[in-house]
């Protein structure tokens, strides 16, 4: 690194250390609520014991969803890879996408987790859902940190998971 670029990054620092602004530590971050989706699955497929523990992979095949100021269907054709971890945890990744009412398509990308609690069963699976939404009225979900909430259901009869989403302030 030059030494011009150490010395910015040496200033900025002290700037920022003599801040009163700093003096005081910031408030927690808070949740708003974003949107909340169902999406609706195909049976999964065990792939079976890895190195890293057991794999399943799980088709997304639609589902809706809904928050203020966004409202659309779930594409078909996305995955859910799981991982059944030997410490007894849950490791998921989802890759799907979104279209909304007005015709924009955006990328998610959604893992999670979940571990065992003392009574030996999975609570909700904590996931931190990242965005990639074309730029425009919907650029906000690229700018921003989420997180998630989702749990197993059902719908007619057939298996969905139901996320519901927010934004850290």
């Amino acid at each position: 690194m030059p030494s011009s670029a150490r010395r910015s990054i040496a200033a900025a620092s002290a700037l920022l250390l003599a801040s009163p602004a700093m003096a005081q530590p910031p408030a927690p971050p808070t949740l708003s609520f974003a949107f909340e989706e169902v999406v609706t699955l195909a049976p999964g497929i065990p792939v079976g014991r890895t190195g890293l523990g057991t794999r399943n992979i799980v088709p997304i095949t639609g589902g809706t969803f809904s928050g203020p100021g966004i409202k659309g269907t779930i594409l078909p054709g996305g995955w859910d890879w799981q991982l059944a971890r030997a410490d007894g945890c849950l490791q998921i990744e989802a890759n799907y996408m979104l279209r909304t009412d007005d015709g924009v398509v955006i990328n998610i990308l959604n893992k999670g987790l979940a571990c065992d609690g003392p009574d030996g069963k999975h609570g909700p699976i904590k996931t931190y859902p990242v965005f990639e939404p074309p730029l425009g009225k919907y650029d906000w979900l690229g700018k921003s940190l989420f997180v998630g909430q989702l749990v197993a259901a059902s719908q007619d009869g057939q298996p969905t998971v139901r996320i519901r989403i927010y934004k850290v302030n």
